[in-house]
């Protein structure tokens, strides 16, 4: 049976989701439409760190980012040296983050991680920028979830609003421009904006 119109006028204007297959995607295939991929286990920790998160840490002021990075490390996120996360970050799978040393995370980001994400070295993650490592399978009825990890390398800098689809890499130095949508590898020392996100300009670093 083919799709239905709706759907064929979203996928020819959306992002190959088939990449992702391609591109050896996690695919978790449901009991039944609607059916959680968690399981029971999976869904308490969840839960667990919902509202610890909630209780202990949202409401803190900046000066206790070392409070929430211990938060997160019971949760086993990866932490390396003192990385910054903003009381009001969103992170939904803490064990599937790594942080590096000098990271920032800022106020509302939301770091959707069903896969793994990893955020370099002194990389900035601005405000309310969307880093979501999972999909859905759009060609099929199921709509199972796909997922895929995404890599934020060292010295990075993405701007306020961006969002960065599954599998996605962003190369060190690499600059992000506000409200872009990033749904392919970003080279380092690029510069890109837009939907789709395209290169701007190529710069060179300094060496640090």
């Amino acid at each position: 049976m083919g799709l239905p119109p709706f759907r064929k006028l979203f996928l020819k204007n959306s992002f190959d989701f088939r990449v992702l297959i391609g591109m050896q995607a996690k695919q978790f295939i449901p009991s039944a439409r609607g059916a959680s991929p968690w399981t029971r286990q999976q869904r308490v920790s969840l839960l667990a760190w919902d509202c610890s998160w909630s209780l202990l840490c949202a409401w803190t002021p900046k000066p206790l980012n070392r409070w929430r990075l211990l938060i997160l490390r019971l949760f086993g996120a990866k932490i390396e040296g003192n990385p910054f996360v903003h009381q009001r970050a969103r992170i939904q799978v803490p064990w599937n983050l790594t942080l590096c040393s000098g990271a920032s995370l800022g106020d509302r980001t939301n770091i959707y991680s069903l896969d793994k994400v990893t955020i370099g070295r002194r990389a900035v993650i601005g405000q309310e920028s969307y880093l979501c490592t999972g999909t859905h399978d759009l060609y099929s009825v199921d709509l199972p979830l796909l997922t895929s990890p995404i890599i934020v390398d060292y010295d990075t800098f993405i701007g306020a609003r961006a969002f960065v689809l599954p599998g996605v890499t962003i190369g060190y130095g690499a600059v992000v421009g506000a409200c872009s949508i990033v749904t392919r590898d970003v080279p380092p020392e690029t510069w890109v904006a837009g939907n789709p996100a395209r290169i701007l300009e190529k710069v060179n670093h300094p060496p640090f």
